[in-house]
Formats: structure tokens, sequence, C-alpha cells
């Protein structure tokens, strides 16, 4: 049982990281040897001048800030909205209210999102909102928003009332149990939500090509999308543009890793 279980597993590894180890050898080869048959798996001479295409003709290194700023505020303003919504759900009494929030919340997800882009489109137009990094960051935030507070009320469920209660019977206020007790035991949830919106909004095309016209401006996701055209696909300048892409996404998940375990509280209250 064990062994098939380490064969299953060793299966599913080679399946998840062939296709990042393909888009990273094809963005070492030359041009020509991209497209040499039989198939060569390592490249016989390895070249950056991919990315040094990138980085010098295809304004990438505009496209990467843009990207990871949008990204940055946009999922940390989420967090910081949806650890507090959550909390609030978590912790109110009324219980009609809480399930018709979430039922709010649950009825947004189910909203295909381009049934809204022509009604959307129109109103930025008229509050001059088009073309700017700041309508991304507050439509990515909106975006993100109801699942993470989805998310962040599951966490605060978890974690037991007594704690409070045993702290405000010591003499803390509100502001002293949420910053010490309550919201240093949900770090593994505000790590999981932080995740959660960076890799989305990260990876968000739609509304950057819908509300972005300026090239100066455009995210990464919309300038890999550029990259294909009639003449066809540059293969080594997207692959090197793919690989430079999935980098703050693993330095992110690299870091929150460790927040992100379960039982944090678990031992936190006898009985």
């Amino acid at each position: 049982m064990k062994v098939l279980k380490i064969f299953v597993l060793g299966i599913y590894l080679i399946a998840a990281i062939l296709p990042f180890y393909w888009v990273l050898v094809t963005s070492l080869k030359g041009p020509k040897e991209i497209y040499t048959f039989p198939i060569k798996y390592f490249p016989s001479k390895v070249t950056f001048e991919s990315y040094r295409q990138l980085f010098s003709f295809a304004n990438f290194g505009i496209y990467f800030r843009n990207s990871l700023l949008v990204s940055l505020s946009a999922a940390l303003g989420a967090m910081v909205i949806s650890i507090l919504a959550g909390y609030a759900l978590s912790r109110h009494r009324n219980k009609r209210f809480k399930n018709g929030i979430l039922l709010a919340f649950y009825f947004t997800q189910m909203i295909p999102p381009f049934i809204l882009m022509t009604p959307l489109f129109t109103m930025l137009s008229k509050f001059q909102m088009i073309d700017k990094l700041s309508t991304l960051f507050i439509l990515y935030v909106t975006m993100v928003i109801a699942f993470s507070s989805i998310m962040s009320k599951s966490f605060f469920d978890n974690i037991p009332i007594s704690l409070e209660e045993a702290a405000y019977i010591d003499g803390c206020n509100t502001m002293q149990v949420l910053f010490k007790i309550v919201f240093p035991l949900s770090l593994p949830g505000m790590a999981a939500i932080f995740s959660f919106s960076f890799v989305n909004i990260w990876n968000e095309l739609f509304l950057a090509v819908m509300f972005i016209m300026s090239d100066e401006k455009r995210t990464i996701p919309v300038a890999l999308n550029s990259f294909i055209s009639k003449a066809g696909i540059s293969w080594d300048i997207m692959s090197a543009g793919l690989v430079v892409a999935l980098l703050p996404t693993m330095i992110v998940f690299a870091f929150a890793q460790k927040y992100i375990v379960s039982g944090l509280t678990k031992g936190a209250v006898k009985g």
C-alpha cells in the first residue's frame, strides 16, 4: 500500500513539474533549436538571449512593475478588509443577518464577470477612470473580497471565543484583544487569504485587457497575451516571460506555507 502511494505521488509530481521544466528549457534554447526534430529535452547550448530580448524590446520590466504594484496593493487591501469582515461575521450574534450577508457573498460568486463588463465600462468611462492602475486596484479588491471574507470567517470560527473572554477578564480592551489575541492566532488565515488574492490578481487577464489601453500600464498577463500574433508565437520569449511571471507566485507560497498550518489553536483551551 505504501509503495502504491509513493508511485501515485511520484506520477503526480512528474505531471506537475514537467510543464514548468519544459517552459524553462524552452526559454534557455535558441530560436532554431526550439523547432528541431527529434525534440531535445535539454538545450545543447544554454542561452539567455530570450530573457535579454524580453526586458529590452518588450518593456517587460514595466509590465512586471505594474503587475507587482497592483497585485501586492490589492491583495493587501483585500486581506485587511476581508479579515475585518470575517471577524464581524464570525462574532455577530444575529444569525439571520450573518446568513443574509453570506448568501449575498455566495451569490456574487455565481455571476459571470462578462455580464458586468458593459455597465461597468460605461460607469467608469463617465468617471474618467479608464486606463488607470488605480481602477484595476479597486476592481481587483472587489473581485476577491467576497470569497476572501468567507475564508476569513471560517478561520475566525475556529478561534475559541473563550480566549477573548479571558482577555477581557484580564482587563484588555477590544483593540488589545484583536491585536494581541485574535490577529496573531489568525496569521495562517491571513497568509492563505493573501496568497489566494495575490495569485488570482496576478494571473487576471480579462479586466486588464478591458480597462487598460496604454502600453506602459499593461500588466504581465496582457503582455504575454500580446506575444501571440498573426505571424506566430515567439516561443522562446513567451517561455522566458512565463518563467519570470511564475517567480512572484512561487515566492509568495514559499513565504506563506509555514503559516498555513492547521490546528494552530488546538490545545489553547482545555476541555
